[in-house]
């Protein structure tokens, strides 16, 4: 009797010791992705065209200008651990894995990824848009994420109803203030009900970080800096507004529009090649 008594009480201390284990280390938390969008190292104050109090940059080609608007899509979200494993989040779900990032809403900067496994993670990927098998209007499939992009204040999405914008921006440039219209997204070609890729404008962005994101018993806050000086002066190029109707003007949309568009892509999200994290970079990792 004495035996089994001695048996039953280390029995429940191991169990004991193993629920204090379990709650001392999660098999997962979560992690946040705080975006904070800047021109060079100042944050984004929007204004509108006389604006005593937006932020202004100017350009490698002296363009001073500033922005009224900012919004741009994060979708296809991935973690890579020390080890080399990628654990995406929700790639296929853009209700549940993708957002629009909106500067003129505080809460959509800090985007909350639920229930990441436990471990130490090095590396952060994601795309800027989405990508072009998701890239459809699907009220059915996607509601909350369709809805979002859709409202009457975000306008994420292309008149013509083939997809969504990756990016919208407004604002104004040169001392009079002339207005900026920069829209991006993948486009479309040949008759509706049969179209086929145009220009894709969809970003793949890798970020080192710069310290390790350790998810388990802490819940690590990953600071991306979006520095949209990028925008006219980027690693790929180095562009002028110009603001009219000819093949090489880009201000504001035209006809043209596809192409002067992908500068604007390869300079925000990088040509993916020898850039591919284009205006974004992690800043700090908050365990």
């Amino acid at each position: 009797m004495k035996i089994l008594k001695q048996y039953l009480f280390l029995s429940l201390t191991a169990l004991a010791l193993a629920s204090c284990s379990d709650d001392n280390d999660p098999a997962a938390n979560n992690v946040t992705l705080a975006f904070n969008n800047t021109l060079g190292s100042t944050a984004i104050v929007l204004g509108n065209a006389n604006s005593a109090t937006a932020t202004t940059g100017t350009s490698a080609a002296g363009q001073v200008h500033h922005f009224s608007e900012l919004k741009y899509v994060i979708s296809n979200i991935r973690l890579i651990k020390d080890d080399g494993t990628e654990v995406p989040y929700n790639i296929n779900d853009l209700d549940k894995g993708a957002t629009v990032i909106d500067q003129s809403k505080p809460a959509s900067l800090n985007y909350l990824l639920a229930n990441i496994p436990a471990g130490v993670y090095r590396q952060l990927k994601f795309g800027l848009g989405i990508k072009p098998e998701q890239n459809t209007l699907d009220q059915v499939r996607f509601p909350n994420f369709y809805a979002a992009a859709g409202a009457n204040d975000t306008e994420m999405m292309w008149e013509w109803g083939a997809g969504y914008r990756f990016t919208k921006i407004e604002g104004f440039y040169d001392a009079d203030n002339k207005v900026m219209s920069i829209h991006t997204g993948s486009t479309v070609q040949g008759a509706e009900g049969n179209y086929t890729q145009g220009v894709n404008a969809y970003r793949d962005i890798t970020l080192n970080l710069v310290t390790n994101a350790i998810v388990g018993s802490s819940a690590p806050k990953i600071t991306i800096q979006a520095d949209f000086s990028k925008l006219l002066s980027g690693a790929t190029n180095t562009i002028t507004l110009s603001t009219g109707t000819g093949m090489d003007d880009n201000a504001t949309p035209n006809i043209h529009t596809a192409v002067q568009m992908i500068k604007f892509v390869d300079n925000l999200g990088g040509n993916g090649t020898s850039d591919n994290s284009g205006m974004f970079s992690v800043s700090n990792v908050a365990n």
